[in-house]
């Protein structure tokens, strides 16, 4: 018997992780003095550490006496090609694919190193995050389950064109364009299809945040024809239009889903927070992936938190879901820190039960992964974290990282 201490995959016949507790879902009761057993990548069985012990046979018992386990975490937004600048643009737009594949395996190991074990890539270039996530399947990399949306489309000069997904919408062929440009994705092995439906501050020459860049019949195609290849859509979407119309058309989740309006004749930004859109978006069964928290204990007056706060709780009282995304990649998110996107719903009002599942069994769900993440349970994939403490006690706890595995594979933090 021994703590985790080095990266290699399972041993003997499996591998039992016994701890303090073990949350299987975080909305139902831990288990105390619990352990998990893990054979080839998946959860063999989950239950009291002293029957496991019992009953196991031969292997690997790795024991954590006053630690946590729990599900590994879902980051439901990520951008792994991105070098969390300012401006990640640069080796982008130049073209570097080796550099950008470095960048690709530095994040990768990081959101390792913060207990995400499943992460959606919501916009590369040329495929290289897929790629990547093929490597990481087999254990020749480090890196968890990645979800890849390639390159997400948007209209010419459009928010993000420079990561190849520019198609034009304006003439007669429109839908052959649309469907052409799923089918190409979907070909090359892309898990999801993602639009642009909005503009975006990363591309200060196209459409503004709040702008759509979309029209209804577009979405709805865009929707169609990824549905009818069993791909889900997410639409990126700040403005309170855009994310009208993506409900409209059926998208699977809203990214950012800002609530943003057009600026007052001050010039100052202003929100939305139409009754009509958020009961159309709760019909519509999407979620929303908020992706602005990092550093939001320190904010100041000005960086809006109170406003943060009360969209939150605006989607959550007319039944919208919400998951935790970071943006990594974008505008200082970092890859190996989904937990102030977590605190974040504990401080508009969810329990630390409900803020974590919006990170582990909620974003699984809402991702269309339930059926082998997000939950520790016998066949699911073996993904999960030991944590140092409990974080249905401090969700602090959550930077208090351990040990990592996924599909089976153990990975110690840096």
């Amino acid at each position: 018997m021994s703590d985790a201490t080095d990266s290699s995959p399972d041993r003997g016949s499996g591998t039992l992780i016994t701890a303090r507790r073990v949350i299987t879902d975080p909305e139902r009761e831990p288990l105390e003095q619990g352990g998990v057993l893990l054979r080839d990548g998946v959860v063999a069985a989950v239950g009291p550490a002293s029957e496991l012990e019992r009953t196991a046979g031969a292997v690997d018992h790795l024991e954590f006496p006053m630690g946590t386990v729990i599900p590994g975490l879902i980051n439901a937004h990520l951008h792994l090609a991105f070098d969390v600048t300012t401006d990640p643009r640069t080796a982008l737009e130049a073209g570097d694919a080796d550099a950008v594949r470095a960048t690709i395996a530095a994040n990768a190991r990081a959101a390792l190193d913060g207990g995400v074990t499943t992460a959606r890539d919501l916009g590369d270039q040329a495929g290289l995050v897929a790629a990547f996530g093929a490597q990481a399947a087999t254990g020749d990399v480090a890196g968890p389950r990645l979800l890849s949306a390639m390159s997400p489309l948007t209209t010419p000069g459009g928010h993000c064109w420079f990561l190849g997904g520019e198609i034009d919408t304006s003439g007669d062929d429109a839908e052959r364009v649309v469907r052409a440009a799923v089918d190409e994705r979907a070909d090359a092995g892309a898990d999801l299809i993602k639009i642009m439906a909005s503009g975006g501050h990363l591309t200060p020459t196209g459409a503004p945040m709040w702008q759509s860049q979309f029209g209804d019949r577009d979405l709805a195609v865009v929707v169609e024809a990824a549905h009818e290849r069993g791909l889900p859509v997410a639409g990126h979407a700040h403005g309170t239009e855009a994310m009208a119309r993506c409900a409209r058309a059926g998208v699977d989740t809203i990214e950012h889903g800002g609530w943003q309006a057009p600026p007052g004749a001050d010039g100052k930004a202003r929100h939305d927070l139409s009754p009509e859109v958020a009961d159309l978006v709760a019909a519509s069964g999407a979620a929303i992936v908020p992706t602005r928290a990092r550093g939001w204990e320190s904010w100041t007056a000005e960086a809006g938190l109170e406003l943060q706060l009360e969209k939150f709780a605006w989607d959550a009282e007319r039944g919208i879901p919400l998951i935790a995304g970071n943006d990594a990649g974008v505008g200082q998110g970092y890859f190996d820190d989904l937990v102030d996107a977590i605190t974040l719903f504990e401080a508009a009002g969810w329990s630390r039960a409900q803020a974590l599942a919006t990170a582990t069994t909620r974003a699984a769900a809402a991702v269309g992964q339930a059926h082998h993440v997000g939950r520790l349970e016998t066949g699911h994939s073996a993904d999960l974290v030991v944590l140092d403490a409990d974080p249905l006690a401090d969700l602090h706890a959550l930077r208090k990282v351990r040990l990592v595995v996924v599909r089976g594979r153990q990975h110690v933090p840096s």
